[in-house]
């Protein structure tokens, strides 16, 4: 499966942001989902992932009750909606993609999309 992520920008403190995460290939709805970031200088971290049927999400702690992350699987496509932004959030995003169940590890990722940087200013 080939990933494409995009919606990112640069936005002020407390505004919102959608990316959004066009699949293409194999069956979309075969594949737990994921979004990570990565700061410069820093491991890429876990931010929220979803399960195949979108019955199931997993937010780090940092994300919820500000971000949502959905899927519409007829239009192979995830989403990240991310209000309230902080400028802690600056980095860049990545979508991935997993068979089996949601996973916060990295590791646990067969495919992955290109970044698209995020940027909040104070």
């Amino acid at each position: 499966v080939q990933l494409q992520a995009s919606g990112g920008g640069l936005v002020q403190a407390g505004g919102s942001l959608r990316l959004s995460c066009a699949a293409t290939g194999r069956t979309f709805s075969s594949y737990a989902m994921g979004w990570f970031r990565q700061a410069p200088g820093e491991e890429r971290e876990f931010v929220a992932a979803i399960s195949r049927s979108g019955s199931i999400t997993s937010y780090t702690d940092s994300a919820k009750g500000r971000f949502t992350i959905s899927r519409d699987n007829a239009k192979n496509t995830v989403y990240l909606q991310m209000n309230s932004l902080k400028p802690e959030d600056t980095a860049a995003y990545y979508c991935a993609a997993r068979g089996g169940v949601v996973s916060r590890t990295p590791a646990g990722y067969d495919y992955w999309g290109q970044g698209t940087l995020v940027t909040v200013s104070s």
